[in-house]
């Protein structure tokens, strides 16, 4: 769920569940304590009426006892003379909360609550002037409000008299007190009930994962970048996690690159240190035998002069790769593209190549199955140094007395691929192991650093190639049997006018 989702969610869940639990809580309080009412005050009312008109109530409460005032008023009003009749009086409005008063004339000469009674004395009406009514009776506001009851009536010498019942409002009813605090409890509860809710809920859904984001970036402070993370990608803060996790696979990608760089420029400063080595060594040994007078004759001096051109001139071949494998994996090698016959263009190569593998004792087949007018846009110097650097592999890895190397030239279409030519170079040399094969063409690369050494190279060769093969919007790949030889496969894309063509046969046909 989303950031915005989730606040709306926590909005309604702060303004409808407390809402909901109140309504609920308020309706069991209610119905509990008007059940409390009617149980405790013998009273049949609904709840409604018992909490929003509880002055009503507490008059209920007393009318009873007021109506048998008002007939001894009428027949006997000298039985409020009697104390025993006004103990009686006293006993029925004992746990209503109210009490009795007498007064004869302006003397109250008999008071249930004399305490009370201090605090509200002044309040009475004079006789006659009581305006309330049997139902309700008369409410008293003053610092202690009070239901007043009251009966007029003369004694039989005369003297006026009057009978109060008189009702204490302070607390009104013990149970709407309760009722108050236990309505003020529940809404604190539920208060903080939902507050732990969307708490644990933000803090499950928010807060835990950007503890396991913030976890994750003292890992990575720290160097471990193998600290793996998971994010939901339906809210912002687990895409935040997603973003982080990609970001560290990423960092962790280049750092490994980067690690293996370092680790074969190593190598490669070896193997240079190794190849100048060998040259600069005879270079020197050979100058050190002229200058002693070890060459003593004019044979022996064009000897050594001769191996150590050709030392220097292996120096100059070396240096040469190293320069041209940097222009091109800077991408800072122009390329002069032209089309040209493939056929022709093979058939000269071989003129140049075939002479020097015959001294080496190896024997050059080759074959073209493609139309002798066929065209193939390339840059003609780079992809001789492609076939130059495929064989010359295959000469040193030759091993055996007898080497044979094939080129063929195969028609793209046998390979799906119509728009291309297939060149393969095929030698009976030793072959590359499967465990090796996949990474022949990878820079300085080498499947026996042990043997290879021995051989020389920096283990550019096929990663130039490779190279330049893909520039020319071209694919490479290599086939090979330990004992029985290798075979590296290249395409060359063929000009778009020779593609058309084709295209127009194969419609006319």
């Amino acid at each position: 769920m989303k950031l915005k989702g989730r606040l709306l969610t926590a909005f309604l869940i702060i303004t409808t569940i407390p809402l909901m639990l109140v309504c609920l809580s308020l309706s069991l309080i209610i119905g509990y304590q008007s059940n409390e009412i009617k149980q405790t005050y013998d009273v049949k009312t609904d709840s409604i009426t018992a909490f929003s008109n509880p002055v009503q109530l507490l008059s209920r409460l007393t009318r009873g006892v007021y109506n048998e005032i008002v007939l001894t008023a009428a027949k006997d009003s000298e039985k409020f003379a009697d104390g025993n009749y006004i103990n009686y009086l006293e006993k029925e409005l004992k746990g209503k909360h109210s009490y009795l008063a007498v007064r004869k004339a302006d003397d109250f000469i008999y008071i249930g609550d004399t305490d009370r009674f201090d605090k509200i004395k002044d309040s009475f009406p004079a006789f006659g002037e009581y305006t309330g009514n049997a139902e309700g009776g008369l409410y008293v506001d003053s610092n202690h409000p009070f239901l007043l009851k009251q009966q007029d009536f003369q004694y039989k010498d005369g003297t006026e008299g009057s009978v109060f019942i008189i009702t204490e409002l302070d607390t009104l009813i013990p149970q709407i007190k309760a009722s108050a605090i236990q309505l003020l409890l529940s809404l604190i509860s539920i208060i903080i009930l939902t507050a732990s809710v969307l708490i644990i809920w933000i803090y499950r859904s928010i807060i835990i994962p950007i503890n396991t984001l913030h976890a994750a970036t003292n890992a990575m402070k720290e160097g471990n970048l193998d600290y793996s993370i998971e994010g939901d990608p339906e809210d912002e803060v687990g895409q935040l996690c997603v973003d982080f996790e990609e970001m560290r696979i990423r960092l962790k990608e280049l750092i490994d690159v980067r690690f293996r760089y370092e680790q074969e420029m190593k190598e490669l400063i070896s193997n240079i240190s190794h190849d100048l080595r060998t040259p600069i060594t005879a270079i020197k040994g050979y100058a050190e035998g002229i200058m002693d007078g070890v060459a003593d004759t004019k044979e022996k001096q064009e000897k050594y002069i001769k191996t150590i051109y050709t030392k220097a001139n292996d120096l100059s071949v070396l240096v040469d790769e190293l320069s041209f494998y940097s222009k091109i994996d800077c991408n800072t090698m122009p390329y002069t593209f032209s089309c040209i016959n493939l056929g022709d263009y093979f058939e000269d190569c071989l003129g140049e190549i075939t002479l020097d593998l015959e001294v080496k004792n190896i024997e050059v087949e080759y074959h073209n199955d493609t139309d002798k007018e066929t065209k193939v846009n390339v840059d003609a110097e780079q992809l001789k140094r492609v076939i130059s650097n495929i064989v010359g592999n295959s000469v040193k890895y030759m091993g055996k007395k007898q080497g044979h190397i094939a080129i063929h030239i195969l028609d793209g279409a046998a390979f799906n691929r119509s728009e291309e030519v297939v060149i393969s170079i095929e030698d009976n040399g030793e072959g590359i192991p499967v465990k090796d094969l996949p990474f022949v063409f990878e820079r300085f690369y080498r499947a026996d650093a042990s043997r290879n050494s021995t051989k020389g190279g920096t283990g550019l060769g096929l990663a130039i190639v490779k190279k330049i093969i893909e520039d020319h919007m071209g694919t490479i790949w290599a086939e090979s049997e330990e004992d029985k030889g290798t075979t590296i496969y290249f395409t060359l894309r063929k000009c778009k006018e020779d593609v058309k063509n084709e295209q127009d046969t194969d419609s006319g046909r």
